[in-house]
């Protein structure tokens, strides 16, 4: 036991503050019916994918034991890449242990003094973080608002470049970036595009390549990051773009540079999982039909959800221990689903979000709307169904 401190006391203060408001987390396995994991495509425990993976474990060994650069390269990275690369259409792509390390790379690496970052409002933690990290000054522009943000990259002088930066698929709404109007703006205002693809690769897009490659950003300067442990069903995450942009990074991203290299197991089962997302394409149509058709009924069922062509569905609550409530008593029904509260979402914005993969049947889609419907009223939130 550490003994009475200052530290110890504000800790203390905090933790029991966030219990207080209904913010305090607890660490839970998954249980009961899936609505809660990235895991789309349901290859997280795909056969072939843990065949893979064994295999070059046996071969590789379970750890890396160095960075890139020092002793951690294996053949099975360069593969990967190479092969990622061609999976998004572009010159070169470099593998990162988590899309936190790829988000803060490209951020802080790519950034100096005098450049401007225009970050969307509702951008992922790992994006702000790389924007504070950067040398670079930010700005925040409302969330999907191109005129805005036409407007604030025409009244902020810049010495240096500009960056927009956001999510193709915003990972708490579910909604998607206006792509091709911020590559217009882009186009017209010399400004860079970093698009973070996590909840579109894999999963949307021409042969599930993403949103990028869905719109017309075309000879707009882009940089995407690429999660491999959402619906590719791995982990890790890959900066694609110009060739030029990864030699950079591999010299100067100080989260490439001095982080251990990922188990080169990974780069096996991420190949795998290449393949079936190029093979299988009934099983991104699945999830998405999925997804339509839950939206569909909970509306049915007077439930307010936004419309979208993600396998993402908030459900929008307000009150944080309210939130945590409903959570629970849907976990206890047998249906994994947790609640999403500050600082994930915006302070009163506390909500479920239902993320919806290709696994999952209508029969059980509709009992989740019976089970929500119940758990909501019996809460007695009725503004979240109407009468």
């Amino acid at each position: 036991m550490w003994p009475d401190s200052p530290l110890q006391r504000r800790l203390a203060a905090h933790l029991s503050r966030w219990e207080h408001d209904g913010l305090l987390r607890t660490l839970r396995s998954p249980a009961g019916i899936d609505l809660s994991s990235n895991d789309y495509l349901g290859l997280s425990r795909d056969r072939r994918l843990i065949d893979a993976f064994q295999a070059a474990a046996a071969s590789d060994g379970v750890g890396s034991t160095g960075s890139r650069l020092l002793g951690g390269h294996r053949q099975a990275f360069a593969d990967i890449e190479r092969r990622f690369a061609r999976f998004k259409g572009v010159d070169r792509a470099l593998y990162f242990s988590s899309g936190y390390l790829a988000n803060l790379a490209v951020l802080t690496a790519l950034t100096e003094p005098g450049d401007l970052i225009f970050s969307d409002a509702l951008n992922h933690a790992s994006l702000i973080d790389g924007i504070r990290l950067s040398r670079a000054h930010r700005i925040v522009v409302p969330h999907a608002d191109v005129d805005r943000l036409s407007e604030a990259i025409r009244r902020e002088p810049c010495a240096g470049i500009r960056f927009v930066v956001v999510e193709s698929v915003f990972s708490m709404d579910g909604d998607v970036a206006p792509l091709n109007r911020l590559a217009d703006v882009c186009r017209e205002l010399d400004a860079v595009l970093v698009v973070d693809e996590a909840h579109a690769v894999g999963l949307v897009g021409p042969g599930g390549a993403g949103l990028i490659n869905a719109s017309s950003v075309g000879d707009v300067p882009c940089v995407s990051i690429n999660a491999a442990g959402k619906a590719l069903g791995v982990s890790g995450a890959f900066v694609a773009g110009p060739a030029l942009i990864v030699d950079f990074l591999t010299q100067r991203a100080r989260s490439f540079v001095f982080s251990t290299a990922p188990t080169p197991a990974v780069a096996a089962a991420i190949d795998a999982s290449l393949t079936i997302v190029q093979d299988e394409p009934d099983r991104r149509e699945r999830a998405l039909s999925n997804a339509a058709f839950l939206r569909r009924r909970l509306r049915a069922a007077g439930i307010a959800v936004p419309e979208s062509p993600s396998a993402i569905i908030p459900v929008h609550i307000g009150e944080n221990e309210a939130a945590t409530r409903v959570a629970n008593n849907l976990q206890a029904r047998g249906f994994d689903v947790r609640a999403i509260r500050p600082p994930s979402v915006p302070p009163g914005t506390a909500r479920l979000r239902l993320s919806i993969n290709a696994g999952l049947t209508t029969e059980t889609l509709d009992q989740v709307v019976e089970a929500l419907t119940m758990t909501l009223q019996e809460a007695g939130l009725c503004s979240a169904v109407s009468s």
